[in-house]
């Protein structure tokens, strides 16, 4: 089962802006190191799913994680061989709407090395561009 809202006030949303900052998630809340996006996009609940099997199958369970993003954005699509018009398509999937500055996992309680591969395999499961960031 994908990440996805229990509940929306609106099934169809309209597909925003993606322009500006993260004016919130930008620091480091929880755990040691993070992975902070420099780019921006909409990363799916799929790939969020990918991103957390990935980290805890290299710390085998071990240490904390947390994700710091939820896909709470529906995206809709209409069916294949469908002729244009006849009003907007059915939901497809959710997505997380990311901006560049926004740190997206956090680990905490494994050693430097693993933190860092585990950050590394995670960042190859996403979209878009991020950076390692680590507590000062």
């Amino acid at each position: 089962m994908p990440l996805m809202p229990k509940r929306v006030k609106h099934r169809k949303v309209q597909r925003g802006t993606r322009k500006g900052t993260a004016r919130s998630r930008t620091r480091l809340s929880f755990g040691e190191y993070g992975l902070k996006a420099l780019g921006r996009g909409w990363v799916k609940s799929v790939q969020i799913e990918a991103c957390r099997v990935a980290i805890n199958r290299h710390m085998k369970r071990k240490g904390k994680l947390w994700i710091r993003i939820f896909p709470d954005k529906p995206v809709t699509k209409k069916p294949i061989e469908v002729r244009m018009g006849k009003g907007k398509g059915a939901p497809d999937h959710w997505v997380a709407v990311v901006k560049p500055g926004m740190v997206l996992f956090e680990i905490a309680g494994v050693p430097d090395m693993i933190a860092r591969e585990s950050l590394r395999l995670a960042d190859a499961k996403l979209g878009i561009p991020t950076r390692l960031i680590c507590r000062d």
